[in-house]
């Protein structure tokens, strides 16, 4: 398996903790899914809440594996800087895409989608189809 090229997820939070602790959580919930590359980009390089540019380019260049990268985000700014990124063309590996999905159980579904050995297209639409899920 690890000669398959994967996608890799990249998942932007404020908060570090936050983006380590669904990293974790979504791994975990795709029954480890050890071969996913699955890489944290939360808050600033200080440590503090925020999204960071650097982060969130060094977290994409890490999972790319020539798949494409799906990147889910928390909340607006994170959007923003992921997209201020992508419009520079050269900031995140080629393939890497916005997702645009709810970040817990979009992340899950991303991960466990992408241990299939899933496209990126794939993944994302797994990510999105977590906006229908109900909770009551």
């Amino acid at each position: 398996m690890s000669d398959e090229k994967l996608v890799g997820i990249v998942l932007v939070s404020h908060s570090a903790e936050v983006a380590a602790s669904v990293a974790e959580l979504a791994k975990g919930l795709a029954g480890g899914a050890t071969a996913v590359p699955v890489a944290p980009a939360g808050g600033t390089e200080g440590g503090g809440l925020g999204t960071s540019a650097e982060l969130i380019s060094a977290a994409a260049a890490a999972v790319d594996r020539g798949a494409g990268v799906a990147v889910l985000t928390d909340l607006g700014s994170a959007v923003l800087t992921v997209k201020a990124l992508l419009a520079e063309g050269d900031e995140l590996p080629d393939g890497a895409r916005l997702v645009d999905a709810p970040f817990v159980e979009g992340a899950v579904a991303a991960v466990v989608t992408a241990s299939t050995g899933a496209d990126l297209d794939a993944v994302e639409a797994a990510a999105t189809e977590a906006y229908s899920y109900r909770k009551a």
